[in-house]
């Protein structure tokens, strides 16, 4: 039985990814690195830091991690309380609310760091809504390593049997998969060149997962 979901953040309940993306791309103007687009979508669900650790072998940079992640942050806070056009992804708040109103815990677990996973909640109001929220960033390993949902299925005080994570990127995906949970892939126009193989179930609309219809297929699990 479905006791519990655990939610990604970035693609899945509001599209920071655009802003992130300039943000990164601003940090590695900075430190004169050229980054493909390709190496750029192959770092997408990862945190911050291993992005930049990864980076920092990747170009030989004599600066440490730590500086490009630092950097980076502060790029993206500018631009996360300039850009009025951020908004939560379309029928995710309804989503929220019908799970919760269904009794259902709800945890995130998000790549992104604390600040930003705070910043987002307060802007958009979800605090009431969640039992718990974890970062990435703060974890020995990012995804595509199961560290982050097998700590947010403890913190929803359930089994993994009894959960399901909502994922919008290949790394994410693969972490929940290699947690032993369910996953649903959100086939989202805002994330680009994801692999949605090893989904249990991928939609590109979340009244496609509403309590109602989710809670009926999760039997069957």
């Amino acid at each position: 039985m479905l006791k519990a979901v655990l939610f990604d953040m970035d693609g899945v309940i509001v599209d920071t990814e655009p802003l992130h993306k300039k943000a990164y791309f601003l940090m590695f103007d900075a430190f004169n690195i050229e980054v493909s687009e390709t190496l750029y979508e192959s770092t997408t669900g990862q945190s911050t830091i291993n992005v930049c650790k990864e980076l920092c072998d990747i170009f030989n940079l004599k600066d440490k991690p730590e500086t490009l992640m630092l950097t980076k942050r502060k790029i993206f806070t500018d631009l996360f309380h300039s850009d009025p056009a951020l908004q939560l992804i379309d029928g995710v708040l309804d989503l929220i609310k019908d799970y919760y109103k269904n009794g259902l815990t709800l945890v995130l677990a998000s790549s992104a760091s604390m600040q930003t996973i705070t910043n987002v909640f307060n802007r958009f109001g979800l605090d009431q809504y969640f039992k718990a929220k974890i970062s990435g960033a703060d974890l020995k390993a990012s995804k595509p390593h199961p560290e982050i949902f097998e700590k947010a299925a403890e913190l929803a005080g359930f089994s993994k049997n009894n959960c399901l994570v909502i994922e919008d990127s290949t790394n994410g995906i693969k972490a929940a998969k290699a947690a032993g949970i369910y996953c649903v892939g959100y086939d989202s126009h805002h994330s680009k060149n994801q692999d949605y193989s090893l989904a249990d179930l991928v939609v590109n609309d979340f009244s496609l997962i509403k309590y109602s219809l989710i809670s009926e297929r999760f039997k069957t699990v």
